[in-house]
């Protein structure tokens, strides 16, 4: 998992490091009123993929930047959304943590072009994220690579100046923080449980299973 004090400094940004096995931070089952407060959205919403009436939920705070989001987005998510997510069985969302200024540009190009490129665009970016993250010029580099999801140099500058959407974006982040005591990426709430880490897909399924009855 990444920390905000374990992020290292690169051309000037925070850029996350370290790493640990998932864990369960707090045994007991979330409270409806946990639960219910952990679903309220932020101020431009949630993205949910899979339906409302699933029996299992899981909301992750991810740092577009971290390289351990990248990985279990790269490792783990292709095989959740198709067995979990598709079939109906989960419901998802990604919610905004940056941990850097070049993560928050990220997600805020993530948000301009609405819902229906939010995966599209954070995926592209996760998985692409050492052509980017990592580079002398990583805003000339996302200016570029975002050009296939429809940005020009117009679009996109405008996008990272628009002051609603950065907000937004930063208010999820604090809510995070000063409400459910998130301090590192990813961290996971499944059914309202926390488990902070890059958790596999053989580790999220024995979360999972037993909520869903499999």
């Amino acid at each position: 998992m990444t920390t905000r004090r374990d992020a290292l400094k690169f051309s000037g940004l925070a850029l996350g490091a370290g790493l640990a096995l998932p864990y369960l931070v707090r045994p007991a089952r979330a409270q409806n009123s946990e639960m219910a407060a952990l679903l309220q959205p932020g101020p431009l919403g949630d993205v949910w993929l899979g339906p409302a009436d699933a029996k299992c939920t899981i909301i992750e705070y991810a740092s577009m930047t971290c390289s351990h989001c990248a990985a279990f987005h790269r490792n783990t998510w292709p095989t959740l959304k198709e067995r979990y997510i598709d079939t109906g069985k989960v419901r998802f969302t990604l919610r905004e943590f940056p941990l850097d200024p070049l993560a928050t540009a990220a997600f805020m190009l993530a948000r301009c072009q609405g819902d229906s490129k939010y995966y599209p665009i954070t995926d592209l970016l996760f998985d692409q994220q050492p052509a980017w993250a990592f580079t002398p010029k990583p805003v000339d580099a996302l200016e570029q690579m975002l050009r296939q999801a429809g940005y020009n140099k117009q679009t996109f500058e405008a996008c990272l100046k628009d002051q609603k959407i950065y907000s937004a974006v930063n208010a999820v982040k604090q809510r995070g923080l000063d409400v459910f005591k998130v301090d590192s990426t990813p961290t996971f709430f499944i059914n309202g449980e926390r488990y902070t880490g890059e958790m596999t897909v053989e580790g999220m399924e024995k979360v999972i299973k037993p909520l869903i009855g499999a």
